[in-house]
Formats: C-alpha cells, structure tokens, sequence
C-alpha cells in the first residue's frame, strides 16, 4: 500500500473513535476538532513512516505548506475536511500542487481526504473543470477520498445535533 492509502487508513482509525467526528462544528470549535484530528494525525503517521512527511514547504519562498509530502510517490495529501462545503479551499490545494511541480518537486498526485459528501461536491462542474483543467495543463491526478459516515449537519455548542 502506498504512503496515501496507509495515512488514509490512520485517519479513518482516528475517525472511528469518534461518533460526532462527520458533525460540523463551524467557527471555533470546528477549528479545535480540526486541529486536534490533524495533531493525532501528523503524530501516527510520523510513528508509521519513521519519519515526518507533514507541513512542507514546496511552493517556493511563501508560507504555503501542504500537508503531507511523500516524493517516492509524486504525492501531496490534503485533509480538506471542508470539501463538502460550498466554499473550501480545493482550489488552493491544486494551486499548491502546481506551484511545486514549478519548484521543481516531483508531484504527480494530489490526494484529497475529506468528510462524507466531498465525492459528490468536488463531481459538481466548477471543481470538476479545475480537475480536468489540472491534468490537461499540468498532468496532475486529483483524486478525493471520504473518510468513513454520514454527511452530517451543523452541531452548535451546548445545543446537541441539529437535525
């Protein structure tokens, strides 16, 4: 299995433990929720690959990091948990993808991990023209991957799941 799928496989470990994980939390405590995914996240890959693959700097003299590198595999990953949202940052992903590639990194594949429902959002015409535009023009594979459960609605602080 590739670096991609095994770190795919550790966050739905991660995602498993928690019931409330495919919830949107919005502002604020979705940001914590966020955070501490991506902190256990960073820690179990770190101890699966022997070494640390998170937060690069591929994209020139900016402060843009991508999430993930693995340059055996041509590979950026991305944990957009937004991607079932209207506004993400998918785009930008792709813009990072390719501004690397510029750096002279090897990235063949941008590999997208989300929450339920980024599949059928990224299908829509906008984000699927930037994809077919990605290849075209830069020969870059964009594949999105959903972590395991439900597309979820708003929870809201104290209120419980709004239905």
């Amino acid at each position: 299995m590739d670096k991609a799928k095994t770190l795919l496989a550790l966050a739905t470990k991660i995602t498993a433990s928690s019931a409330e994980f495919q919830a949107v939390r919005g502002p604020g405590i979705g940001n914590k929720a966020t955070n501490a995914f991506m902190k256990e996240l960073r820690e179990r890959a770190k101890l699966e690959f022997g070494e640390d693959h998170s937060e690069k700097r591929l994209c020139g003299d900016n402060a843009f990091a991508v999430d993930f590198y693995f340059p055996e595999h041509g590979t950026i990953v991305e944990v957009g948990l937004g991607l079932p949202n209207p506004n993400t940052e998918f785009e930008k992903d792709i813009l990072k993808s390719i501004m690397a590639q510029e750096q002279g990194h090897r990235v063949k594949t941008l590999f997208l991990i989300s929450r339920a429902g980024a599949i059928k959002k990224c299908s829509q015409p906008g984000r699927s023209a930037m994809v077919k535009w990605a290849r075209a023009k830069h020969d870059l594979d964009i594949q999105v991957h959903e972590l395991p459960g439900e597309p979820r609605r708003r929870v809201r602080a104290g209120k419980g799941r709004k239905n």
